[in-house]
């Protein structure tokens, strides 16, 4: 009698089952139209409603989970094709626009090199008080507050005022390198674009307006930025963005290259 019972409730459960595959195959169907047409989130939506309102069609969100792999496969290789499009259109304004500036680098302990206006190379700026400012090859933007005068100051942070009363002023330094020459005091501090209190988009954003320069320590120094150092930050802020943006596009086209094997290998196996 037990036996019977079973039987009879496996039948059921077995038919239960084959209509429940029979209701969520057009989802299936229709998850493999969208993943032909490219409509990658249309396929992952029919694919995810089978799971929720067949629960008991097994069968059909067996090929549900396949079919998913598959369409994640389609749209990394899809972003991939995107973003190497993007990265050669990135690196073709770099090649427009790089030969205005000066490139330093030393191979003996430099591992990237640096870029700068040709007005703001060390050589042209010596013995002069002024906002220095750079990107390296990944993207990376400082700035550099330069201190020259006949006695330290020991500033740890700078303030730049426009003609309106608007400012921004960089945090205090971590470290601030002070030397003497020639009986002149040298103070140097340095600042990462990110880290510097919008120092650098305020002054790009304000290169035409005459900008009066703080240096803040035990007493505060007042100058003035010169329109080659106003353009200067505006010119080595517009490298940085299409730098960085290429360092970010590399890093996701390796994280769809990684993704893409690995999708490859789940679907093989």
């Amino acid at each position: 009698m037990k036996k019977m019972i079973f039987a009879a409730l496996a039948a059921t459960t077995l038919l239960s089952c084959s209509n429940a595959d029979k209701q969520a195959a057009p989802y299936l169907d229709a998850a493999r139209a969208a993943l032909e047409a490219g409509r990658y989130g249309d396929a992952k939506l029919q694919i995810d409603s089978i799971k929720i309102l067949f629960p008991k069609a097994y069968e059909t969100r067996r090929e549900g989970i396949k079919l998913m792999r598959e369409v994640e496969l389609a749209e990394q290789q899809h972003t991939l094709t995107y973003l190497d499009s993007l990265l050669t259109a990135q690196q073709q304004t770099l090649e427009q626009t790089k030969g205005k500036y000066a490139f330093e680098k030393n191979e003996t302990y430099q591992k990237l090199g640096l870029y700068l206006t040709p007005s703001q190379v060390i050589e042209k700026n010596i013995g002069r008080t002024y906002l220095s400012f750079q990107v390296n090859e990944e993207g990376v933007m400082t700035l550099t507050t330069v201190y020259c005068g006949a006695s330290a100051i020991h500033h740890t942070a700078v303030r730049v005022t426009a003609p309106d009363g608007s400012f921004a002023e960089t945090p205090s330094a971590r470290n601030v390198y002070e030397t003497t020459d020639l009986g002149r005091y040298i103070e140097k501090g340095e600042f990462r674009l990110g880290q510097d209190g919008d120092v650098i988009p305020f002054i790009a954003m304000n290169r035409d307006k005459a900008l009066k320069l703080t240096f803040k320590g035990d007493r505060e120094y007042n100058t003035t930025l010169a329109p080659a150092d106003r353009q200067a930050a505006a010119d080595v802020y517009a490298l940085a963005q299409t730098l960085g943006g290429i360092t970010q596009t590399k890093k996701m086209i390796e994280e769809a290259r990684l993704k893409i094997k690995f999708l490859k290998l789940r679907i093989e196996n």
